[in-house]
């Protein structure tokens, strides 16, 4: 999770034709031609009813025996899959993702989420956050190198108090939403999972001297399954892979501002 880019920065084809079918000449001056209604009714009846009695004996044939459980419901191709989200929660991060692959991903999603929020930025959040998603074996370590990353001087340079907190009128921003999640490696309660994200870092406000931006970056969790969790050994971070910008309007920092407060963060990713 480090900080310096946030800071320095068959073919389809044919001949298309259609074939048209123009109506049968006819004499318009010719009397209308009747149609035999009841002749008509008779037989439509006779054939609903044949055609009843065949579905009901096919129906309840032992091939086929009667079922009460309804049609299965389309998919839609591009819903999130994946088993429901986990209901524990530790010092406010979810927690007990089952010891499989997707729980792997789960659990680096979501700890990416935290340790790319602001809370980080406040010593005493920090360490609650922290403490929550690392394990014991490196525990220490990490609570050290965050630390460091995040000294008094650097929250100084980026305007905030010693606490982490934004100066009066402006808002802090920092939120990290994953994109996707990849499993580089999986074996023996070890797990390697990368996670591409897009981030939100800056300060609101008509002084800011660094306003809110984006970017794309990849965070490598390398985590360990420690007899009832998914915990973090070790974090990195790459920049990328990174789409074209788009040709939306920037919006003023005060919408940004509203933003932030007014659309809360997910705490959960598949």
């Amino acid at each position: 999770m480090s900080t310096d880019d946030q800071y320095g920065g068959g073919e389809v084809g044919g001949t298309g034709q259609t074939r048209t079918r123009f109506p049968e000449p006819s004499d318009p001056y010719a009397p209308p031609r009747r149609t035999p209604r009841g002749l008509i009714t008779v037989v439509g009846v006779v054939v609903l009813l044949i055609a009843a009695i065949a579905f009901a004996n096919q129906s309840n044939t032992p091939e086929n025996p009667p079922t009460t459980d309804k049609p299965p419901t389309a998919t839609n191709p591009t819903a999130p899959t994946g088993v429901p989200p986990v209901d524990d929660k530790s010092s406010g991060v979810p927690s007990g993702f089952p010891q499989d692959q997707q729980g792997a991903q789960s659990a680096a999603s979501n700890y990416a989420v935290v340790l790319g929020s602001d809370g980080m930025f406040n010593p005493a959040r920090r360490r609650v956050i922290v403490d929550a998603v690392s394990d014991d074996s490196t525990k220490t370590k990490l609570q050290s190198g965050f630390d460091a990353d995040y000294s008094p001087g650097l929250l100084s340079q980026i305007g905030l108090t010693k606490d982490g907190f934004a100066p009066t009128g402006s808002t802090f921003v920092s939120r990290t939403v994953p994109a996707g999640t990849k499993i580089k490696s999986f074996s023996n309660g070890n797990a390697s999972v990368e996670v591409w994200c897009i981030g939100m870092f800056g300060l609101t406000g008509e002084k800011s001297t660094r306003p809110v931006t984006s970017g794309w970056f990849t965070i490598s969790l390398t985590l360990k399954w420690n007899g009832s969790d998914w915990k973090v050994l070790e974090t990195a971070q790459r920049d990328g892979p990174t789409p074209v910008t788009g040709d939306d309007p920037v919006s003023a920092s005060d919408e940004i501002g509203r933003a932030v407060t007014e659309f809360g963060g997910f705490t959960y990713a598949r």
